[in-house]
């Protein structure tokens, strides 16, 4: 049986490098998932990239990232050079920015942001105190050396600002998203469950089954995160945005935490930003780097994501590589003490019997847990508690395999046969066999129901492949049943 990666990779794929055979070599180096960021694209470039995908393969899942409520610089020319000490002021509006007026694209700026707090441009390189208002604008004190470029992001940490939830443009791309099935929408700047809902409606007034990722970049994401996972199929913990709005020696354990939130939840989680980043430009990453991929998979993330290192880097399939190399390594020397205690709720059967597949594949000899699926919810179960063996997916939907790339340990596939439940036992195992997942000597935990597809799960097998393929129907012998 091949060994497999357990934790998925997330790349970020732009329009200018997608060629299926780029593609193809992401895919095979370990890519599970692709990324359009929806901030750099247009609708008809944007699906140049989904129909490449899907013509290298129906297993890749397609994520789309929304822009999200935020404020950036507005009608600049060349660039606005700044030095520590000078005096600008700052509003919005339409007209144009001066080297002493600065106008940023929402309107009520100077209304809600408070003298005294810090106000930072383009995650970070250049920063400023507001220490004053003059009419309707606010005045800056310059605290260092840069240029203030058009479009570029505003930050003011610890301020929580009112931002219509979605953009024309954004409604405009979940539209697009439902219109080209495309699987995941993560939305940008998540504050509560109220944002996601926002992107909901627009899914549920279209009829569509896409699942909204919701990224946490800044304090209110952090605050509210049980009520926004309550409400998402999953988080991406953004780092760039968040680690401008929260004080950077404190992001590692807000990663953690929100790790094992998701984790208690059975929710997927991504972790994103920068993690190869000087391999945009170098063949090698750094210690650290490898060290910050390493320390999400020790906290037990289901995905690491890649951002310029693949969307424009220079080496993209490198960068895979190493995450798919790395992965490996740590998964094979995690230690299962620290894994996370995943509450079960009162008369939650899909749970027990996930928790008691999981034991299984711990304490007896098993190569897999294989289990049929209609939603992707016992799968997802499992995933959460991080099985040591690889969890074997059959699904009844091509949606509902790509939704489960973002799950640890899941590798999922298509089922052949939709007959009877021994019948689909059997195939889905003959299945795995023959793509030299199994072999017919193994010995296998299959989780599944009795009811029907549909029925939900209600019970646990255990045995060879051999005797539930050969003897499924007429012998239980060698068998073990919860």
């Amino acid at each position: 049986m091949d060994s497999v990666k357990n934790t998925k990779i997330v790349a970020t794929i732009s329009d200018k490098h997608c060629e299926i055979e780029f593609l193809q070599e992401l895919f095979d180096a370990g890519m599970n998932v692709i990324r359009i960021n929806t901030a750099h694209q247009t609708p008809e470039t944007a699906l140049q990239i989904v129909k490449n995908v899907r013509r290298v393969s129906d297993s890749i899942a397609i994520l789309i990232d929304t822009k999200g409520p935020e404020i950036r610089t507005k009608n600049i020319g060349n660039p606005i050079v700044v030095k520590t000490g000078d005096h600008l002021f700052v509003k919005g509006g339409n007209e144009e920015s001066t080297d002493k007026l600065l106008i940023v694209d929402y309107e009520k700026f100077a209304e809600n942001i408070p003298i005294g707090t810090m106000m930072l441009i383009d995650d970070g390189e250049v920063e400023f105190k507001i220490i004053g208002k003059v009419g309707d604008a606010l005045e800056l004190l310059v605290c260092n050396d840069g240029e203030i470029k058009n479009r570029k992001s505003i930050n003011v940490p610890g301020v929580s600002i009112s931002l219509p939830a979605i953009t024309e443009k954004d409604k405009m791309f979940i539209e697009w998203a439902v219109d080209n099935e495309i699987d995941f929408v993560a939305h940008s700047f998540v504050r509560n469950k109220e944002d996601v809902l926002a992107v909901q409606k627009i899914l549920d007034n279209k009829k569509s089954l896409i699942k909204i990722i919701s990224k946490i970049e800044n304090t209110d994401g952090v605050n509210n995160i049980d009520e926004i996972l309550d409400y998402s199929y999953g988080i991406m913990v953004a780092r760039g945005d968040l680690g401008i709005e929260i004080p950077a020696e404190k992001i590692p354990s807000i990663q953690r935490a929100l790790i094992r939130k998701c984790i208690k939840h059975k929710k997927p989680v991504i972790i994103a930003t920068q993690m190869l980043h000087s391999m945009i430009n170098s063949p090698r990453a750094t210690r650290a780097e490898v060290s910050d991929v390493a320390n999400a998979i020790f906290d037990r993330t289901d995905a690491i994501m890649l951002s310029g290192e693949t969307a424009y880097g220079q080496y993209p399939v490198e960068a895979v590589s190493l995450m798919t190399r790395v992965a490996f390594q740590i998964e094979s020397s995690k230690d299962r003490r620290n894994d996370v205690p995943v509450p079960r709720h009162d008369n939650e059967v899909s749970a027990f019997l996930a928790e008691a597949a999981v034991l299984a594949a711990n304490e007896i000899k098993v190569v897999a847990i294989v289990t049929d699926t209609l939603t992707g919810k016992i799968a997802r179960y499992i995933s959460a508690f991080r099985s040591p063996k690889p969890v074997y997916a059959k699904c009844h939907s091509g949606r509902v395999m790509r939704e489960l790339a973002l799950s640890y340990g899941v590798h999922s596939s298509l089922i052949v046969s939709k007959k009877n439940k021994h019948k689909l036992v059997e195939s889905s195992l003959l299945d795995l066999k023959a793509r030299g997942k199994i072999t017919e000597n193994d010995t296998v935990v299959y989780v599944g129901g009795n009811f029907g597809v549909g029925g939900g799960t209600s019970f646990i097998e255990i045995a060879s492949v051999a005797r539930m393929t050969n003897d499924k129907i007429n012998s239980k012998h060698n068998t073990s049943e919860i």
